[in-house]
Formats: C-alpha cells, structure tokens, sequence
C-alpha cells in the first residue's frame, strides 16, 4: 500500500534556515547601508537562545538609526518576520534588534572593540553573507 505522507524538515531544522535567511538578509542590508566590518556568527552549537549574531559598526549615530531601520523595513516588511525587541536605539552606541533566532549587534567603533563580541563568541563560526 503506498503512502501519502510527506516527509517535512523538523521545524529545529526549518527554523534555523529561517534564522540564516535573516540573518544573511540583516548582513546584506548592513553592508548596503555603509556598515563595516560585518559579520555573521553561528552560535548554535553555544546557545539554545538564538542561532545567528549577526554584527556591524556605523560610523555614526545617524548611521547606525538607518541601518536598524532599514534592517528592520527588510525583515518584518519584506521577510515578514517579526522583531521581538529592540534596545539601545535612543543612546545610539550598540542597538541590539532581537528576531528571536537572530540577534543583530549595531555599534559605534568604540563600544565594539570595548565589547568585543567576536572575542566573547571566538568558538562561533563564522558564515559567508
């Protein structure tokens, strides 16, 4: 007798193509909008909390306002997702927006090399935006 069940992706494993496309998308968006040194890491394998950081620095507060906002117009206005949380916006030094399995990292120069975020997470690979 044949079968009509169709085999779907755990949805840990949907989920986490779900967090790279938008963690590749906040990347790609950062680097439009003039972000440096961006990067995408893989914390899977060190947190059941989020599977994507990904990070950028502005040069400026103004900078940094239309990275988030334009990072923000990509994945809940195109990708349809949802931000779960915002911080840091009003101060404009690290914006932090939290889509749940990515966590996007926006700094000025002085807080990322004060923070240094790749340093905290060096076990986390790196991924090709």
């Amino acid at each position: 007798m044949a079968s009509s069940t169709v085999w779907k992706q755990p949805a840990s494993c949907a989920a986490a193509l779900r967090s790279l496309e938008l963690a590749r998308a906040a990347a790609r968006t950062a680097e439009d909008n003039k972000g440096q040194d961006v990067r995408i890491l893989d914390t899977r394998a060190q947190t059941p909390h989020f599977d994507y950081f990904v990070i950028a620095t502005g040069a400026s507060r103004r900078q940094l306002h239309a990275m988030s906002e334009e990072i923000d117009a990509k994945l809940q206005g195109e990708l349809k997702d949802r931000r779960l949380g915002i911080e840091g916006y009003d101060d404009s030094r690290w914006i932090v927006l939290d889509y749940g399995g990515v966590v996007i990292h926006l700094f000025d120069q002085d807080t990322r090399q004060f923070y240094c975020l790749e340093e905290l997470w060096a076990d986390a690979p790196r991924v090709e935006i």
